[in-house]
């Protein structure tokens, strides 16, 4: 019997696909070179970037740290450190540290999520500082001065028994010498680890800068981001001159807990420089850039009286 034709609907049969093996795939791709623009970002290194919080522009490390930390582009001014401010301020070589070894010490036993001692060692390690609190005598123009710079970096600038003996002991040699006073505020408020011997220097400081001032020396204040709480409560507020960089945050309490005490909106740019130069509490605001010539002026016309007497 003849073989019937299979009946295939007019579809041709096909052999089944083999897969082809990696290698004759690789043979037949042809490989292009990557271009050095793809792998640029590779190539960055970490840390050689930065970018402003304020007008979102990538700025290159070099560039800021010569710009003392105030960005290019707006002008936004960053966090920087207690003696990159007093090599901006004081003429080569002139600064001399007073009380350099002076630290804290855990009188209250204070523990938490970590104990204050341990807290302590950590700043140290991290910043290189003994506390909160750069104290000594510098040149400034023509003029020596006493300084007081803080530091935000170590425990947010907070004030303890420490910070608060080295502003009366600097405040003091200022009025001892004959010298106008400059202290540079950066701070949270007074330390919690230390309770009460830190809200005792409030009253400490501000005692030593009132006699300061009726021997008829001049004490300036310079307010930076941020200057709160207790620091603003004392010190920072008794200048002569009130100086502020810009859109500092400054007040007592933060404006979240204000908000939530009063039930009430607060008004716009509440608790910056601007805001408060407006309503007299703050005399000037100078870009970071321009503050040694600015206070070399200011302190050109308060030191007369010192020179008279």
């Amino acid at each position: 019997m003849a073989d019937t034709p299979k009946k295939t609907l007019g579809l041709e049969t096909a052999e089944p696909a083999v897969t082809p093996s990696p290698a004759d795939v690789e043979s037949t791709i042809e490989k292009k070179p990557v271009s050095p623009r793809a792998s640029r970002k590779r190539e960055i290194p970490q840390g050689l970037w930065t970018k402003c919080p304020e007008c979102e522009e990538m700025i290159f490390d070099k560039e800021l740290e010569e710009n003392q930390k105030v960005c290019p582009h707006c002008s936004h001014h960053f966090q920087t450190t207690a003696w990159a401010r007093i090599e901006s301020l004081t003429e080569s070589g002139s600064f001399q540290e007073s009380d350099g070894n002076m630290i804290s010490v855990d009188t209250l036993e204070f523990t938490g999520t970590a104990a204050y001692a341990e807290k302590l060692e950590k700043h140290r390690e991290k910043t290189g500082l003994k506390d909160a609190v750069i104290t000594g005598v510098g040149r400034m123009g023509n003029h020596k001065v006493a300084l007081g710079v803080m530091d935000f970096n170590f425990l947010g600038g907070s004030m303890g028994s420490v910070v608060g003996e080295k502003i009366t002991r600097i405040i003091e040699t200022a009025t001892e010498s004959r010298l106008p006073a400059i202290i540079i505020s950066s701070s949270g408020g007074a330390r919690m680890y230390e309770g009460m011997f830190s809200l005792m220097q409030l009253a400490k400081t501000s005692a030593a800068i009132a006699y300061h001032g009726r021997q008829s020396l001049p004490y300036l204040s310079i307010l930076t981001h941020p200057t709160t709480a207790g620091v603003m409560a004392s010190y920072a507020s008794l200048g002569d001159l009130i100086i502020s960089e810009p859109k500092a945050m400054i007040g007592f309490a933060g404006p979240r807990v204000i908000k939530d005490t009063t039930q009430s909106e607060l008004p716009k740019g509440f608790q910056t420089a601007e805001f408060l130069m407006e309503r007299g509490l703050i005399d000037s605001i100078i870009n970071r850039k321009d503050m040694k010539a600015r206070l070399t002026e200011y302190l050109d016309y308060l030191c007369l009286n010192i020179e008279r007497n």
